[in-house]
């Protein structure tokens, strides 16, 4: 087994040495070797991707589509992407120099702010937030600003990005938005959305807005900041978790064709181009798979208030998940504010697996993230066994 250099150790990446790996992975690493653990650390869905989308990738397979497509995605998808998100959101993007088909969400993030970033900006995360933002914007030379939105119901308020951004300086340039939120699972409504709008205009700032969970709403509307600042938007999306295609790996963005231009320069840098098989299954999700996400969001719904009523009924608190699949549990008062203990505690006693909430940044310390994208039978294990734990400190 080779053996790095002992003069080459240090030689490396200075901002990627700044970064540790993921506290959600590190943790669901850390308990996965516990017998018998029921794990509810990761956003996985549990239900199979749709059969008719199956289908289509394995069509394309036989169909020899063995060959690198356009860097941007194949115009077919793009198309089916542009469609979508003119009949869902009322958006209206250029399938040809405003749409880029990436390797998931996540590297629509982290291409996005590579194009984006310079060595002394700053982007302002609103937290907890998902623990992917932080490094990404480290490793691209800038700053994050973490906006504890804890206080608010988890909600930033125009006036605390206001006040943010005076303490700041100009040196901000662009403000992330995730919404339905993970780790909380909280959307913004439309109001919300217009008032942070109106300040973001005002400031010149860029808005990344990951909604990767918009299709996965709970008797609500979803309200995309695309639609009052596309000229300002860089949108992000894909398929995971609306059509429980996370393995597939299709994402995409959206955004002026300026900057979509820039980021696919960066795209191909990365990856060269995504899966043909992927693509295809993706375009058929979004041509022929729209009802969907529809039958996964009421298995959801059903989920979040069987997991929310029995949280209540420890006597613990949270807020009502209005999208994606995460209940945020405030940890029992005999633990103050170590979450860490509290998750260690409870997969090594009551072999139940979360993820500490001090993984998501500012705000999220005393709080424990769930995951409900799992099986009725595991969400009933996992509340049984964490009833009992509750009840015994």
């Amino acid at each position: 087994m080779p053996k790095l250099a002992s003069e080459l150790s240090s030689q490396v990446n200075d901002r990627l040495n700044q970064v540790g790996p993921s506290g959600i992975r590190e943790f669901d690493q850390k308990i996965s070797a516990i017998p018998g653990i029921v794990k509810l650390t990761l956003g996985e869905p549990d239900m199979n991707t749709p059969e008719h989308v199956k289908e289509a990738a394995i069509q394309s397979i036989k169909d020899n589509d063995s060959h690198y497509s356009a860097q941007k995605g194949t115009i077919e998808l793009r198309r089916a992407i542009s469609h979508y998100l003119q009949v869902s959101q009322g958006l209206d993007y250029d399938p040809e120099t405003e749409i880029i088909t990436t390797v998931g969400a996540t590297e629509a993030v982290c291409a996005s702010f590579l194009a984006m970033l310079n060595p002394g900006d700053k982007v302002i995360i609103p937290t907890p937030a998902f623990a992917l933002y932080f490094p990404l914007v480290t490793i691209a030379g800038a700053e994050v600003i973490q906006l504890d939105t804890s206080a608010d119901d988890f909600v930033l308020t125009p006036e605390r990005l206001e006040a943010t951004l005076a303490k700041e300086g100009p040196a901000v340039k662009a403000i992330l938005l995730n919404y339905p939120g993970n780790p909380t699972g909280v959307e913004y409504s439309q109001a919300d959305i217009e008032a942070l709008a109106e300040v973001i205009k005002a400031h010149h700032l860029f808005v990344i807005a990951d909604e990767i969970y918009s299709e996965l709403v709970y008797g609500v509307e979803h309200f995309s900041i695309a639609k009052l600042l596309p000229e300002r938007t860089v949108l992000i999306n894909g398929l995971s978790k609306s059509h429980a295609m996370t393995g597939w790996r299709i994402g995409y963005i959206a955004a002026p064709a300026e900057f979509a231009a820039s980021a696919t320069k960066m795209h191909a840098f990365m990856v060269t181009s995504p899966s043909n098989p992927a693509q295809a299954g993706a375009r058929e999700a979004l041509e022929n798979g729209l009802q969907d996400p529809v039958e996964m969001r009421a298995v959801y719904q059903k989920r979040r208030d069987f997991v929310e009523q029995a949280i209540n009924g420890m006597g613990l608190e949270m807020p009502t998940p209005s999208g994606a699949f995460y209940a945020f549990v405030k940890i029992p008062a005999a633990y103050g504010k170590d979450d860490v203990k509290f998750a260690k505690d409870l997969a090594e006693k009551a072999k139940v697996g979360g993820v500490p909430g001090s993984a998501f940044g500012a705000g999220g310390e005393g709080y424990i993230r769930f995951s409900y994208a799992a099986s009725d039978e595991n969400l009933k294990v996992a509340m049984d066994r964490m009833t009992t734990f509750v009840k015994c400190l």
